[in-house]
């Protein structure tokens, strides 16, 4: 009932909707007061070859493909890498669960769900348009280079850093967003479970925030006479509505938000700083460059990015000598949570072992393929006595799908995913006591795999480095951080 005008449609459907009928009026409204700004409508194919705008588009296709590469990555490597959640669980304790219990209503997380995932998708699309139709190509390059490089520099922390989402640990926390049958499929399928730290629904709009500030300064402007500021302070206010969503529907920790400022910060001077290369505003894009410099920026960054390498292989060392008696997953009575196997080959099988570390409660798991669980959900939860009968129903594997551990019991299954991603719930069906399980899922290319995702995450690892030579630079020359200019303009004043 609350998404009864949706319930035909699936999500891609809805966003189409919003894009065809939201995006004129978006660049309508916040483009009123400068009408002489809008690119003519004769004109815009014109300016899309000019201003090489379809390189853009080539951008989000390039990070789609990025994304999906790295979520195929998650389930394999983890047996090596573990997570960190218990570590930011003592950090923070349960502020979260008691954000969720003091507002919770079905309205409101109605609305936060809807917005979580239409609204941050849209304004992550419609940004890029609106800077294009009031004619502000500079804005226009960072904020689409916003979405590719902000994804990159978190890719080595949701490979290496795992945290797993807040209903998954703390005992009551209702995931209010995942147990939502309407939004289940697609985020079992876009959004792995344990990619809580940082948060790029904070990264994202704040690194937009950001380089409008960065923009403003270099232009030796303040934000309330920049052309654009109705536009900020509509990305602002979303912004606030996505920090508070994060915490209340089950997904992020208090400490995802600082963390995914920093990375939105450090994608943003990124970004700022390079821009005017890319477009070779001051002459072409290697002026200046010299065997010296090269060879300066090499040192510095290099030994930036083997810092970071290090630190994250030393983050793996531990993971994978200390894990053996880790939880995956914490649950208070009634609890249900769930893991998720990604889809492999139709000949390739998972080796999941599954332990129930408590002494003296048993734990009931069910198996279902994702698009098959989506009627076992009811009211923000899982409707566990329908679950259980969904995955007897529709048992696709070579083993039970429908089963029980009793305390300190534990099964490895061999289970298969073909093409398709696989539900695994844990049910604790008891009246007391909080049961932590541990969940080990071994694929057969899990080594193959950690040599790529290290690849992918070379790029993170340069960007910071880039970012602490070019401010460290900026500092020596006494030059303002925000200053863009190529540092051989430096020498020419």
């Amino acid at each position: 009932m609350h998404h009864r005008w949706t319930a035909s449609m699936n999500p891609w459907a809805v966003m189409m909707i919003m894009i065809l009928f939201l995006t004129p009026l978006i660049c309508f409204m916040f483009t009123k007061h400068d009408k002489g700004s809008r690119v003519k409508y004769g004109t815009w194919f014109e300016t899309i070859r000019r201003h090489r705008y379809y390189l853009h588009a080539l951008g989000y296709l390039v990070i789609i493909y990025w994304k999906n590469l790295t979520d195929g990555l998650n389930e394999p490597i983890k047996q090596r890498t573990g997570h960190w959640t218990d570590t930011v669980h003592g950090l923070e304790g349960n502020i979260v669960l008691w954000i969720q219990t003091i507002f919770e209503s079905g309205a409101l997380t109605a609305f936060l769900n809807f917005h979580y995932l239409f609204v941050y998708l849209f304004l992550i699309y419609v940004t890029t348009v609106y800077y294009a139709y009031a004619s502000d190509r500079d804005m226009t390059d960072k904020v689409t280079l916003n979405y590719l490089l902000i994804y990159a520099l978190a890719v080595p922390y949701y490979l290496f850093f795992n945290v797993e989402v807040t209903s998954s640990w703390i005992p009551g926390m209702d995931a209010l967003l995942y147990h939502d049958g309407w939004y289940s499929t697609f985020y079992a399928t876009h959004d792995p479970l344990d990619n809580a730290v940082p948060s790029l629904h904070v990264a994202i709009p704040f690194g937009i925030l950001m380089l409008n500030y960065l923009d403003v300064k270099s232009k030796g402007q303040t934000l309330k006479e920049w052309r654009h500021y109705r536009y900020h302070m509509f990305i602002l206010i979303n912004t606030i509505v996505f920090i508070f969503a994060i915490l209340y529907l089950g997904i992020h920790w208090v400490i995802d938000i600082p963390l995914g400022m920093l990375v939105g910060a450090i994608g943003a001077l990124f970004i700022h700083h390079i821009q005017p290369r890319l477009r070779n505003d001051y002459g072409p894009m290697f002026k200046g460059v010299t065997r010296q410099k090269v060879w300066k920026h090499v040192l510095v960054e290099g030994t930036v990015l083997l810092i970071l390498l290090a630190a994250m292989m030393g983050a793996v060392n531990h993971q994978d000598a200390t894990n053996e008696q880790q939880p995956s997953f914490r649950l208070g009575p009634g609890d249900t949570v769930q893991d998720i196997l990604s889809e492999i080959e139709e000949d390739a099988t998972i080796i999941t072992t599954i332990r129930n570390l408590d002494s003296s409660l048993k734990i009931e798991y069910a198996i279902i393929t994702v698009d098959l669980a989506e009627s076992g959900f009811s009211d923000y939860s899982v409707d566990w006595d329908t679950m259980q009968a969904l995955a007897v129903e529709y048992c696709n594997q070579q083993v039970a799908c429908n089963a029980s551990l009793q305390a300190n019991e534990s099964i490895d299954l061999v289970l298969k995913s073909p093409e398709v991603y696989t539900f695994i719930f844990f049910h604790h069906p008891g009246d007391e006591g909080v049961i932590e399980i541990q969940v080990e899922s071994n694929y057969e290319n899990s080594k193959q795999s950690m040599t790529q995702a290290v690849a992918l995450s070379l790029p993170s690892l340069y960007i910071t480095g880039f970012v602490v030579y070019r401010l460290s630079r900026l500092n020596n020359d006494g030059r303002p951080w925000y200053d863009s200019q190529p540092s051989h303009t430096w020498e020419e004043e």
